[in-house]
């Protein structure tokens, strides 16, 4: 009787030690009773060509990618999702079958998702969004974004060149604001989004003034360490919507376990403890 081969899968960055991913995806397998394993794997750039191509042959059938590996595996890929493209970046990879790697990018999914739960009456058509910063996560934000319908996306860096580059790639429905001038952008917003790792701990504080803030905006950071960062401390206090980043993080992670394992997890307080542990 030849037995079943148990699914493999992981995340693949460097560092890796911190991600939250293995405690989620190990709940998630242990909870729906599946017997597979999800391991954490600290893998260096000159390294991840090879490894990608050989994990399948050891039983994989897909893995996480994080920092700093998100754009160079596009270039190990066969197919590529359009969202992917769109964001230059992949965070998910599968592992087909017919011995194809299939990337795809399920940030900006999360996000949204991650807003819709935390802010279940958040109506992204009902005016501008204010997004911080202009990095890898900002590109699948605001093509989140822009994909549900935001009719316009203020958007401010530090470096206002990589603002600048967003702009380019996106088009007119994004207006760059110098940075210096970041905190006006606040009073128009309805949605406010911290991209950068600003708050973060071990990082300086977010400077913005945020005395702009709109009462009923919904405010997201997509920094979760802490889970409450001062800029979701002062929005609340100022009446608004905060959703921490934390629910991204859980709502990325959905369509991956379920492309890998068959069985679509449900995003809930446990899954947020497990991701907590």
């Amino acid at each position: 009787m030849t037995l079943p081969r148990i699914p493999l899968a992981g995340v693949i960055g460097s560092p890796i030690a911190h991600s939250k991913s293995p405690q989620l995806h190990r709940h998630w397998l242990k909870t729906y009773g599946i017997p597979g394993y999800y391991i954490p794997m600290d893998v260096s750039p000159e390294n991840l060509s090879e490894v990608v191509t050989t994990l399948p042959k050891a039983g994989f059938v897909g893995v996480n990618i994080t920092v700093p590996h998100k754009e160079k595996v596009m270039e190990i890929a066969d197919l590529i999702t359009d969202r992917a493209i769109l964001i230059g970046a992949a965070n998910t990879l599968i592992f087909r079958k017919d011995g194809k790697i299939h990337a795809d990018n399920t940030d900006g999914y999360g996000f949204v998702e991650n807003l819709r739960q935390g802010a279940p009456n958040w109506n992204p058509k009902a005016g501008p969004a204010a997004v911080l910063g202009a990095g890898g996560a900002a590109r699948a934000v605001i093509a989140s974004l822009l994909d549900v319908g935001v009719p316009e996306i203020l958007i401010s860096n530090r470096t206002r060149i990589r603002a600048d580059a967003l702009q380019q790639d996106f088009g007119k429905r994004l207006k760059v604001v110098d940075w210096v001038q970041a905190g006006n952008m606040l009073e128009e917003a309805v949605t406010v989004v911290n991209t950068t790792s600003l708050g973060m701990i071990g990082k300086p504080e977010l400077r913005v003034p945020l005395d702009g803030l709109r009462p009923g905006a919904v405010v997201t950071d997509l920094v979760y360490a802490p889970l409450q960062t001062r800029l979701l401390r002062v929005a609340e206090e100022m009446g608004c919507v905060t959703v921490d980043g934390l629910g991204m993080l859980l709502h990325q992670a959905v369509p991956a376990f379920e492309r890998w394992f068959g069985v679509r997890p449900t995003v809930d307080a446990a899954a947020r403890a497990a991701a907590l542990r």
